[in-house]
């Protein structure tokens, strides 16, 4: 089984493409060719083009412990790095068909930069989701062990929790990001955001990723903070993710449509032997 493996700012994932994977694979064998030290290693698994009709395409997003994510914005960035590295697309803008909605995207810089139309950033209960009465979920209160947040959620075709601190790090999302990810009041659990504002263009966010945990970046999170920012008055409509594995560009356009632009790399590619699909089984 054929893979190509890139990475956004250090998130890194593997493309297995159906026309050169003959089986199905089971949530065991996702998890062990994502696992770092038994397996492949990668933050998660894009599968596709399952079709491409003119400039559409359509993608699976699969996360490390085996789960399906609705939407990836690192993902769909390398995949559309992919589909370049293939001569499946040149560099008009070209369509992505997701789990969590259609999104346009364009490659750019001979393949390093891609800039992806997100979709609309939402901050309603019922569309995230979110329990409890019909309303915007902003600014408001959780608990988890020694520590009381205000958090505002917004899905931009999947979930989030953006979590405003005065300071970020790496310690705290991994030790918060879990008990908000599981928290109750999220229908299907949530991505987590810990974002610092730091002036009206910038913010600083760490990270922990709904079924893959702690991670150095992400385009999702990074649309979904941004429009919270925005949305709580406290940036502009231009604004520059800081996270550690880098930066990306956000624009939060007319009805909290959002546009992401950021880099992309390719790693290598290789071939997953049987010998480690069986021993998932």
């Amino acid at each position: 089984m054929k893979f190509y493996k890139y990475h956004g700012l250090g998130n890194d994932y593997l493309v297995l493409d159906p026309a050169e994977t003959v089986k199905e694979l089971s949530i065991e064998q996702i998890r062990l060719i994502c696992h770092r030290n038994y397996g492949v290693g990668s933050d998660g698994l894009l599968i596709g083009p399952f079709s491409g009709q003119g400039r559409r395409f359509v993608l699976r997003v699969m996360n490390p412990d085996g789960s399906e994510a609705e939407k990836s914005g690192n993902g769909i960035r390398i995949f559309s790095r992919y589909l370049w590295d293939k001569g499946r697309v040149k560099d008009e803008p070209f369509e992505i068909m997701t789990k969590g909605g259609a999104v346009r995207s364009q490659v750019k810089g001979k393949g390093i930069q891609v800039t992806v139309e997100m979709g609309q950033a939402c901050f309603r209960a019922d569309k995230i989701p979110v329990a409890g009465e019909p309303r915007e979920v902003l600014n408001e209160e959780i608990s988890a062990p020694g520590r009381k947040f205000r958090f505002s959620a917004a899905t931009i075709g999947n979930p989030h929790c953006v979590i405003l601190c005065e300071e970020v790090t790496k310690e705290e999302a991994c030790k918060y990001g879990p008990v908000v990810e599981t928290d109750a009041r999220f229908l299907n659990r949530t991505n987590v955001q810990f974002m610092k504002v730091l002036d009206r263009n910038n913010i600083r966010i760490e990270i922990w990723e709904r079924g893959a945990g702690y991670t150095l970046a992400s385009g999702s999170s990074s649309c979904a903070s941004a429009a919270v920012a925005h949305r709580l008055d406290l940036c502009d409509k231009e604004i520059t993710v800081h996270m550690p594995g880098g930066k990306l560009e956000i624009t939060i356009g007319d009805n909290y449509m959002v546009t992401m632009t950021g880099p992309v790399a390719r790693v290598f590619e290789g071939v997953i032997c049987e010998e480690l699909l069986s021993r998932a089984l």
